[in-house]
């Protein structure tokens, strides 16, 4: 349950990065430091999410990570 609070607050997070490089750049302008640099801090964020994304475990990994006997666990070789 910690990993989907954690993962609410960073999506959260990346919204309001991606709300905050519009306002820059519609004030800096489009070719500024400041838009480009508010953008990286959004491409960073989308990349962390992407990585706690791929490093998850499922709910089936779990359960046989407790119960490596149980039939839906079972890996036969073909």
């Amino acid at each position: 349950m910690a990993q989907a609070t954690e993962t609410l607050s960073i999506e959260q997070r990346l919204t309001d990065l991606v709300v905050s490089a519009h306002d820059v750049c519609s004030t800096n302008g489009t070719i500024s430091d400041d838009c480009a640099a508010a953008w990286d801090a959004v491409e960073e964020v989308q990349a962390e999410i992407s990585h706690r994304r791929s490093t998850a475990k499922t709910p089936l990994v779990v359960y046989c990570d407790d119960h490596p006997d149980a039939p839906e666990c079972r890996i036969y070789d073909v």
